[in-house]
């Protein structure tokens, strides 16, 4: 009889803590981390250039089926501050890249196809990446709030999030060509660390934004613009030109030239930025 009454008080206490398990928790099981939705509207309106390196969005077609990306707008939005912080840390970064590119396919939609540049949607006193459009994580924001606030946080705000990684600055992508190149899949957390990886060496293979050429290295303002990110230690990095050493293979065919890479004896300049809008025809 004891036994039975155990038994039965247990299938209770089960039952009752399901009850009672926190919305936040349930959300986290819940919520869509593969990101099917969204990765297949990438799929259909993402495509790669022959060169492999660089990406072109159909924002045409993305306007024509403005509600299925609305739809994937708004699952970011219902994810409070609460369940965020249920998700791991691959599943945080993950999220704010994928929320971050996927609104700014918004916002270059919001005046589409009267638009040029998504510094066309800025004005003179305020940047497009200042923009207050969206509502992310109980407040509205906007999208330097995500890279800046959440993604690469400095000072005092690193003990509210950051994850000091500096790929990330070629996993979000502003909507212009000098970007790297918008990837045709979401960013997933089982798959992020060989994402970012594959991202960086695609970006600094491509010979628009990255090359030697007569003499000295020619990179992406990037590397300029975020230099300290690449000088926090990450992966051993101390100085910008560590991050070509890595890939000097990537930059250079001539193993002679791949070496004075690696030794870093090579000079490094910054190449203009292409703003232009990353679109695949109108």
């Amino acid at each position: 009889m004891m036994r039975f009454i155990t038994v039965k008080f247990a299938t209770f206490l089960i039952a009752a803590l399901a009850v009672f398990t926190p919305a936040s928790a349930v959300f986290a099981q819940s919520f869509d981390h593969n990101y099917a939705a969204y990765d297949a509207q990438l799929k259909k309106h993402v495509k790669f250039l022959p060169d492999g390196k660089q990406s072109r969005v159909n924002y045409k077609g993305f306007a024509s089926e403005r509600a299925e990306l609305i739809k994937t707008l708004e699952a970011f939005s219902a994810v409070t501050p609460a369940q965020f912080a249920a998700f791991s840390k691959d599943q945080q970064m993950a999220f704010l890249i994928n929320a971050y590119n996927a609104f700014t396919i918004e916002l270059i939609l919001t005046k589409y196809p009267d638009v040029k540049s998504i510094k066309d949607l800025g004005s003179t006193f305020s940047s497009p990446w200042k923009k207050t459009f969206f509502k992310l994580l109980g407040e509205e924001r906007n999208l330097d709030w995500i890279e800046h606030d959440k993604l690469r946080p400095t000072g005092k705000n690193i003990v509210n999030g950051g994850y000091q990684d500096p790929r990330i600055h070629v996993a979000i992508v502003c909507a212009s060509i000098g970007c790297p190149a918008l990837p045709t899949e979401a960013f997933t957390a089982a798959k992020l660390d060989a994402q970012l990886d594959a991202g960086m060496a695609r970006f600094v293979q491509d010979k628009t934004r990255n090359r030697y050429e007569g003499g000295k290295l020619q990179v992406s303002s990037i590397f300029k613009w975020f230099k300290d990110d690449f000088e926090k230690g990450y992966k051993g990095f101390s100085k910008v030109e560590d991050v070509f050493a890595k890939y000097a293979d990537n930059l250079s065919n001539d193993s002679a030239i791949q070496g004075q890479i690696r030794a870093k004896t090579v000079s490094i300049s910054y190449l203009d930025y292409d703003w232009s809008l990353n679109d695949s025809g109108r």
